[in-house]
């Protein structure tokens, strides 16, 4: 349900916050930076900078803005425009500096390595523990009748198997995607993303909160 701070008014702004934005040291964030905005287009260009925030070292690294926040400048600069908001009640801004490092060959090279035998070897030591050779080979006795202890026509189909399968699994093979499915991987990292985010914002919020009573409280 939209929430309204006024009420028959000549003008209607419609505003939908964003989840996370990022915002360099002592930057301003503006109004346009953190909401995307429907209304009169000479309306909106002026809204859209609307400063909110300016980031002061004291901060920290991340910052919550409240839609009530958003709303009350919204008043001032328009007071006579009713402000109408959808979606998630406040923004995240995550205070990130600039990165123009080039990208560490050598670091990339040995997470490769890291990740292809670690996952090489997570893989073989699964064949070990269900004993994966013996099923194999008491397989093709049961299709040929004949005992093999290395039942190659069996073994090669079923490793490339393996590999054609979880490239289905996760859906990609290189940078190519093979349709426009999520992945579970890219599933989980969402779900990941938003638990870190709502977490966060909590958090920001109590200590926004304590902040006020302590102040209050003098």
């Amino acid at each position: 349900m939209p929430h309204k701070s006024r009420h028959s008014q000549a003008c209607t702004v419609y505003l939908r916050m964003k989840k996370r934005i990022s915002c360099p040291p002592g930057g301003t964030v503006r109004l346009g930076a953190v909401a995307r905005l429907l209304a009169d287009e000479p309306l909106v260009q002026k809204l859209k900078q609307i400063p909110l925030y300016t980031h002061r070292p004291e901060d920290g690294n991340r910052v919550v803005i409240d839609v009530l926040q958003i709303v009350k400048a919204l008043r001032e600069t328009a007071p006579d425009a009713a402000v109408e908001t959808y979606g998630d009640p406040q923004v995240l801004i995550m205070v990130e500096a600039s990165s123009t490092h080039k990208p560490r060959v050598a670091v990339l090279i040995a997470a490769w390595l890291l990740l292809f035998f670690g996952a090489g070897l997570a893989i073989m030591n699964f064949h070990t523990d269900v004993s994966m050779k013996e099923v194999h080979q008491r397989l093709a006795f049961l299709l040929t009748g004949k005992e093999s202890l290395h039942p190659l026509w069996f073994q090669i189909p079923y490793s490339v198997g393996v590999g054609l399968g979880m490239v289905l699994f996760f859906n990609h093979l290189f940078r190519k995607k093979l349709n426009e499915e999520p992945n579970p991987l890219e599933l989980e990292m969402y779900n990941y993303q938003e638990n870190i985010n709502a977490y966060v914002i909590a958090d920001e919020m109590r200590k926004k909160a304590n902040r006020v009573e302590g102040r209050g409280d003098e």
